[in-house]
């Protein structure tokens, strides 16, 4: 395998471990090769996404950010997966679009951003048609997205967290705020406006989720607010309301409960009074039947139609 000096002292995300990653594990606690959990057809994404054939999303494992909520737990901080070489991904990748994928779905990537670019253009030689779907936390350095100009086709970030202090406590990034607005900013300029087919699945653009935390911690009219004013009011907003209360987070009292229906109806409100062009809206629902089943080995895609067990997603204009 010939090593990439990148990843010989890895600076490729905001948490600037340094580390060789070839030899020793960083903050995100990934090496040098792309480990995936789950591959599969996704029919709870939102209806752009999901569409009637699903969108083909590849759970990656690891992340860059430590954040007490996720929902992914068991693959994001504990690692459970499986690894991939360069030429399995692409074969992976290619069976999801066989098996009627509207687009493929990158989960938790930024870690892999240098190999997955590489995947990506591999892909698209050997017939890879359907868009790509960036589905990162949005923590990310512009210098690394500008990497992935031209290959990626739809950004689908989080954004968090308004608040620095919240950032640090639950998912130790203290710049937060900052570093995801500016990375938000990037790929709206390399993709531009959520745009749809004729029978409106999404082709390309911009579609950022935020999640409404209990107690005011995501700081949801502020983030909205925020942006609102760095990106216009045509952007489009994917407000979600699927937070539960995971183990971890339950040891924190302000985030041992679902949120309240005030809570939801609030976050709305607020995206209405800013007069943003699309609002995603979701059914309250605290519950882990928003989560896929994970498993410590990780799962492999072998043509099945797998559907994931929640409620439909809504849009509001």
């Amino acid at each position: 395998m010939m090593m990439n000096p990148e990843l010989a002292s890895c600076t490729i995300c905001p948490q600037n471990c340094g580390v060789n990653r070839y030899e020793k594990l960083g903050f995100c606690r990934a090496g040098s090769e792309i480990k995936i959990n789950l591959a599969q057809l996704h029919h709870g994404e939102e209806p752009v996404l999901s569409g009637t054939g699903g969108s083909g999303t590849v759970f990656l494992s690891h992340c860059n950010l430590r954040c007490r909520f996720c929902q992914n737990h068991e693959i994001s901080h504990l690692g459970w997966g499986r690894y991939y070489t360069r030429e399995e991904c692409v074969k992976l990748i290619l069976e999801l679009q066989k098996a009627g994928a509207h687009n493929i779905n990158f989960v938790s990537p930024t870690h892999f951003s240098l190999q997955l670019a590489e995947v990506i253009k591999d892909a698209k030689a050997a017939g890879l048609t359907i868009p790509v779907v960036w589905n990162s936390n949005a923590y990310e350095k512009v210098e690394t997205l500008g990497r992935l100009e031209g290959l990626v086709d739809i950004y689908l970030p989080d954004y968090k967290y308004a608040h620095n202090a919240y950032s640090q406590k639950y998912s130790q990034a203290k710049d937060y705020p900052r570093v995801a607005l500016e990375a938000i900013q990037e790929m709206q300029r390399q993709v531009g406006e959520l745009r749809l087919d004729s029978q409106g699945i999404a082709q390309r653009g911009l579609l950022i989720r935020h999640l409404v935390l209990p107690n005011g911690i995501s700081g949801t009219r502020k983030a909205l607010y925020e942006l609102r004013e760095k990106l216009g009011a045509k952007i489009a907003v994917s407000l979600m309301s699927q937070y539960y209360p995971t183990p971890q987070a339950a040891e924190h009292k302000e985030l041992s409960r679902g949120i309240s229906l005030e809570e939801y109806q609030d976050a709305l409100e607020a995206a209405r009074e800013l007069e943003i062009d699309l609002i995603f809206t979701q059914e309250l629902s605290p519950s882990s039947d928003w989560t896929p089943q994970f498993t410590e080995r990780g799962s492999k895609l072998e043509g099945k139609n797998l559907h994931f067990r929640g409620k439909h997603i809504h849009a509001k204009v």
